[in-house]
């Protein structure tokens, strides 16, 4: 189990041959290389490049096989951090849709699509600040981006998420607590998942990193 920092992308691809975490991974683990192929070795799943936070890997083909598996038939809990624009007015909730590629902007994702596959997304609202809030967010399906899409087309895009956040900056803390983390709003909190060989439930937390600390300092004390 790795705590992925933010700004490490997971394995090489167009624009980043290097200092990705599988070039880190095979320095650290010699017997890795070949572990559910060559370009990404012992990776079950991945995290976007600015998510910060719990990663697994496997060491072996068959814990990367029982791994995927686990993931595939949802046994795996996967909670989030996340701090957003505005506050659902709900204290919590649950977004459900079909998901897919935006159908104008192919390098984004969208729930709002005719035909994609089924994507859960459940939160809860931890703090509410001034303009923004901190939520607890259960990703119960694992699709790409997807709690920054559905967050965004519920109302309530990331900090940090110019991607999907568009031009909306905030003010005061907001703006301030943004510009102290200088990323995605995002961090892979806790992971719960079967052990690949013996079945046995393992829980995992990530620290919350600094950077995401200071955020939450800057909204605590302008709210």
């Amino acid at each position: 189990m790795i705590d992925k920092a933010a700004g490490m992308v997971v394995h090489p691809g167009a624009g980043h041959a290097e200092g990705t975490l599988v070039n880190a991974l095979l320095f650290w683990v010699k017997d890795l290389a070949g572990v559910g192929g060559e370009l990404r070795p012992g990776i079950v799943h991945r995290l976007d490049r600015e998510t910060s936070g719990c990663l697994v890997v496997a060491k072996h083909e068959r814990s990367l096989q029982a791994l995927q598996a686990a993931f595939r038939s949802r046994e795996v809990e996967k909670r989030y951090l996340a701090l957003v624009h505005g506050a659902p007015v709900l204290a919590q909730g649950r977004i459900e849709t079909r998901y897919g590629r935006h159908p104008i902007q192919r390098k984004k994702f969208s729930g709002k699509v005719r035909e994609g596959k089924p994507a859960i997304t459940g939160y809860a609202v931890r703090e509410r600040y001034d303009g923004a809030a901190l939520l607890e967010v259960d990703l119960l399906t694992g699709r790409t981006h997807q709690i920054r899409v559905h967050l965004s087309e519920a109302g309530h895009p990331l900090l940090g998420d110019a991607l999907y956040g568009g031009a909306r900056r905030g003010r005061g803390a907001v703006a301030q607590a943004q510009q102290a983390l200088g990323r995605v709003a995002l961090h892979a909190w806790r992971l719960s998942l079967p052990h690949p060989r013996t079945g046995k439930r393992m829980e995992f937390e990530a620290p919350i990193p600094a950077d995401f600390q200071r955020a939450l300092r800057i909204l605590r004390e302008g709210a």
